[in-house]
């Protein structure tokens, strides 16, 4: 088994024993757990499936272990959040906070002085800027997504071609997926001709592709680094009626791109998984510490196998909001 294997197995088995195990009378009538859930608001498809999982999160947890209070705070803005997160650790005694920081930057100083109060400190997805700040990290394994994505592009194109790339949020998950990218790519004589922010965002995408497509006559492929993006990409390549790229690219997952996967579209075939369910795992899994488990501390990280249409019923869920 290997080792991101072993974390994903007790990331989950986590989250179903914190869920399903019994309160004792004796924990009910303790004391009051406050258990603070920041996230940014639903700005795209993927954090709209963040919100509908922490606020899921939050009935099941406070119907499971009355004695928690579980708090969502949602933010529009890395200024927001700062600021909603100052007031949360003003107004209320946290025990915990579980926080998807809508930068890593701007969040890192802010955690650190919640932390500093005795605050346990569980971070998702965008991790901060010092990780010596956080108590736990849930995440994807960023890497494997850029890496996975550009072994399979580098295949298809035989190792030569012209590509473009959009960025996401600079965060240290946009980082890595970045780097696990263009690591691989680096080894091929494919050439990265831009590379650019759109902040996971459908729009932005749509704007961004436009300007590539006016500066290049020649695109091979495209890498939107997300499903959002991936969207606004295709729509600024069917606009244009480009027949020379041979492949767009995103990941995450989104059920829309995965019903393109499965029907076997030439030029989006795969994705990769990245749920926003992380966020119900690890508010289970830092719930749990106050009910009789022992705290769950250190790094655990989804696998990133890539989505083809052979596997794609297995991560294609109509029901969800992403």
């Amino acid at each position: 088994m290997t080792l991101n294997c072993l974390k994903k197995r007790m990331l989950l088995s986590a989250a179903a024993i914190a869920v399903a195990m019994p309160l004792s009378a004796g924990h009910a009538q303790e004391r009051d757990v406050k258990i603070a859930v920041s996230i940014p608001a639903a700005t795209h498809g993927w954090t709209g499936g963040v919100v509908y999982h922490a606020e899921q999160a939050e009935k099941e947890v406070e119907a499971a272990f009355p004695n928690i209070d579980v708090i969502v705070s949602t933010a529009s803005s890395a200024s927001a959040q700062v600021s909603s997160l100052e007031d949360l650790s003003a107004t209320q005694d946290l025990d915990a906070l579980v926080i998807l920081p809508f930068t890593s930057e701007e969040l890192t100083g802010p955690v650190e002085q919640v932390k500093a109060k005795g605050t346990f400190v569980a971070v998702v997805d965008r991790g901060l800027t010092d990780p010596s700040v956080q108590d736990l990290y849930v995440a994807g394994d960023n890497i494997a997504v850029g890496a996975n994505t550009a072994t399979w592009l580098s295949e298809k194109l035989g190792g030569e071609g012209e590509i473009v790339v959009l960025r996401g949020i600079p965060t240290v998950i946009d980082d890595e997926r970045i780097k696990g990218f263009s690591d691989v790519i680096a080894k091929s004589n494919i050439k990265i001709l831009d590379i650019q922010y759109a902040n996971w965002n459908q729009d932005e995408a749509f704007q961004l592709m436009q300007d590539y497509l006016a500066k290049y006559p020649k695109i091979d492929a495209v890498w939107a680094n997300d499903d959002d993006m991936l969207l606004g990409v295709i729509e600024a390549v069917e606009q244009a009626g480009r027949s020379d790229i041979k492949y767009m690219l995103g990941g995450n997952g989104m059920k829309q791109v995965i019903e393109m996967v499965k029907e076997g579209d030439e030029r989006t075939p795969i994705s990769t998984p990245y749920p926003p369910s992380m966020i119900k795992s690890a508010v289970y899994m830092v719930a749990g510490q106050f009910n009789g488990q022992a705290p769950m501390r250190g790094s655990f990280l989804l696998d990133a196998p890539l989505i083809t249409p052979e596997n794609a019923d297995q991560f294609y869920f109509p029901d969800s909001p992403f």
